[in-house]
């Protein structure tokens, strides 16, 4: 009890002498600023290499899973086309994905084709919807299927598809697939999958 009293004394007596003190800032200007121990997390980049073309059943089994938990998911098919498909026409599978595919009528995957202008439009116009979408982070999960394509089919550059991944939003889960992709994109993936079969 004696101790009690005695502290409460010395935190009173302290007040009072601080009191009388000028007011000073006891942060020294000459000290580095400090930064966060923590650093903020950034959704991963996925890439997944296979000699076939075909979207993976089970990178479809995980974009279902994860809308299905309620989150937001963007399953984009640049190269693959559909009867009335394109950005009016999204297909959705479950509530939270959104299935979108190029409006085109055949199929712009094949090697042997030469992209006319107006196909090369409606690709173009998914890239700059998915694009918006992964800036803004409207979809915590975003699959971009034969991405590779983009770039060596000269519709973007490697660069161009490097600083979207970099600047997107710190919420949005990435899945590039393709039948080869750009080394520096797959440098900077958090994931390389190469399927042999």
């Amino acid at each position: 009890m004696v101790a009690q009293i005695n502290t409460a004394q010395i935190k009173t007596n302290q007040s009072k002498i601080n009191q009388n003190q000028p007011k000073t800032n006891l942060v020294d200007p000459n000290l580095p600023k400090s930064t966060l121990i923590v650093t903020p997390l950034k959704g991963n980049v996925q890439v997944f290499i296979a000699p076939h073309r075909n979207l993976y059943a089970d990178i479809i089994a995980q974009a279902m899973r994860v809308a299905g938990q309620g989150t937001q998911v963007l399953l984009v098919q640049l190269f693959q086309t559909g009867i009335n498909q394109g950005l009016s026409n999204p297909r959705r599978l479950v509530e939270n994905l959104e299935w979108l595919r190029c409006d085109a009528q055949r199929d712009l995957s094949k090697d042997d084709i030469e992209l006319t202008d107006t196909e090369k439009s409606a690709v173009l116009e998914l890239w700059d919807y998915a694009k918006v979408a992964i800036k803004s982070g409207r979809a915590g999960l975003i699959v971009l299927d034969e991405a590779n394509l983009l770039v060596a089919r000269s519709l973007i550059t490697e660069e161009e598809l490097l600083e979207v991944l970099e600047t997107r939003s710190p919420k949005v889960n990435m899945i590039l697939t393709g039948a080869s992709m750009p080394s520096r994109i797959t440098e900077y993936a958090d994931q390389v999958t190469h399927r042999r079969n």
